[in-house]
């Protein structure tokens, strides 16, 4: 019986596209000699047409002419004549141009791919689902700047009430070590806060520049190449940061940091691109890249960047730091024992969820942009989007910090950091379901390629919403104890 439907089905091949090329004339100074035209768009069309020809003649395809298919006679699509492949036969393989005038200027020729997009509607409904954290976030925030923050203030100002307050438990009474460095690594934090601000400069300039027009979508060279020069040239920033910050933490040795900015990011960075071209390399693929585009990006390294770093670090040291609100004890306070949903695990893991929540719509698309070679091209969406992320990452990280200082632990430098660089784990998870659902990749070496890149965009990921995080808690814990009397 299969045998029988599969005789009375009809199989037909579409051997034949038909492109459509559209042109804009533009002219120029109001003269046909300066008429310039430029390609906005193009179409392909897909039909199935039996060719005929003379099958006396050996077929040749320099020589033999089509009766379907000619300068004289266009290919049509006539249902009558479709290519049947329900038996051995040869089949001819075709195609036509045609061109086409368009009223559509150069600089608006992207606009079809702006109008009417059915995904449109999935990236309105996460910016509104973001929104919304955002302005639950603020509330929240807003609620302890005015009411309890006012009353705290209010109270512990009150000379009336000074001994009482001396009695009472809140974040005045670890004033004196607030602002006492990191036990852990000083030299360390520094510098990953100034690779932070160095590599968020690099993502804020890029996303601008791609707002405004000035890096084209289709063009991935172009972006790549962005990307790389703005982060060389906001090397200064990283540098400046870094050394502002390691000098508040009375550090002496300025050289080792500076030195740490310029190269730990960096050349980890070169490390794992390096293991990842070697590996190409070892399969003979085109993609890897060649011994001279390695020796560029290592003289804009050590030719460029570097010198940025230590003129940014030099700028840096020379300036005095701003003074503290507070003074802080020569000898530290204990730490009282904490709440078990004060742990820092639990809230890096919770700091992480809401920041990555505002942005996980949207790194599909992304993600299907980088692996599945789709046009991304709507970065309005996708600057909105940073910026919901940098307010959810300031504020979650403000509120933890807040109940931080209120079980009196003064440790908030690290946690300020991991609380909101935390989403970057989430991605680094993300990733690996994409890569399980989405993608059809075997062998080692491609899956050491979408692992290797996708292990650096979580690491930028995490300095860069780890440096918000930061210093948006540093200004917190500025404004509060910039607001009490302390004796």
């Amino acid at each position: 019986r299969q045998k029988e439907e599969w005789e009375k089905t009809q199989h037909f091949l579409f051997n034949h596209v038909k492109i459509v090329v559209s042109v804009h004339r533009a002219v120029e100074h109001s003269t046909e000699e300066d008429e310039r035209v430029r390609v906005v768009g193009f179409r392909v069309e897909p039909y199935s047409i039996k060719h005929v020809y003379d099958e006396n003649i050996d077929f040749s395809v320099k020589t033999t002419q089509l009766n379907t298919c000619s300068a004289q006679r266009p290919a049509r699509n006539d249902p009558t004549n479709y290519q049947r492949i329900d038996g051995e036969q040869s089949i001819v393989f075709t195609y036509d141009v045609e061109w086409e005038d368009s009223a559509t200027p150069w600089a608006h020729r992207w606009d079809v791919f702006l109008q009417g997009n059915p995904d449109d509607k999935i990236h309105w409904f996460s910016i509104t689902n973001s929104t919304m954290i955002v302005v639950f976030l603020t509330v929240m925030v807003a609620m302890i700047l005015v009411r309890t923050l006012s009353q705290d203030i209010a109270h512990y100002n009150d000379a009336a009430l000074l001994d009482e307050a001396k009695e009472e438990s809140g974040w005045k009474l670890v004033h004196a070590d607030v602002f006492r460095p990191p036990s852990f690594s000083p030299m360390l934090f520094s510098v990953c806060i100034g690779s932070g601000v160095q590599l968020g400069c690099m993502v804020l300039l890029t996303l601008t520049f791609a707002l405004f027009g000035f890096l084209s979508p289709a063009n991935r060279g172009s972006l790549i190449t962005a990307l790389l020069m703005l982060y060389v040239f906001a090397g200064g920033a990283g540098g400046h940061a870094a050394a502002r910050l390691y000098k508040s933490f009375r550090g002496t040795d300025w050289m080792l940091n500076t030195l740490l900015t310029a190269t730990l990011v960096p050349g980890f960075t070169f490390a794992c691109f390096l293991v990842i071209d070697i590996s190409l390399l070892s399969v003979g693929s085109s993609g890897a890249v060649p011994v001279s585009t390695l020796l560029t990006l290592v003289v804009l390294w050590f030719g460029v960047s570097v010198p940025l770093v230590f003129l940014g670090a030099y700028v840096g040291f020379k300036k005095d730091v701003a003074p503290n609100p507070v003074r802080t004890n020569q000898i530290p306070r204990l730490v009282p024992p904490q709440p078990w949903y004060m742990h820092p695990a639990l809230t890096t893991i919770f700091g992480g969820i809401l920041p990555f929540g505002a942005v996980s719509v949207e790194l599909f698309f992304v993600m299907s942009a980088i692996w599945l070679h789709q046009i991304y091209y709507i970065f309005g969406f996708l600057f909105l989007v940073s910026m919901i992320l940098v307010a959810t990452c300031a504020e979650i990280t403000i509120l933890l910090c807040y109940f931080q200082l209120c079980n009196e632990d003064y440790a908030w430098w690290w946690r300020s950091v991991m609380s909101s660089g935390a989403c970057a784990g989430y991605v680094f998870l993300y990733a690996v379901w994409y890569f399980i659902s989405e993608l059809e990749i075997t062998g080692g070496v491609p899956s050491t390629l979408y692992f290797g890149y996708m292990t650096l965009v979580s690491g930028i990921f995490f300095l860069v919403t780890g440096t918000i995080g930061f210093y948006a808690c540093l200004w917190f814990v500025n404004k509060i104890y910039g607001s009490i009397k302390v004796d």
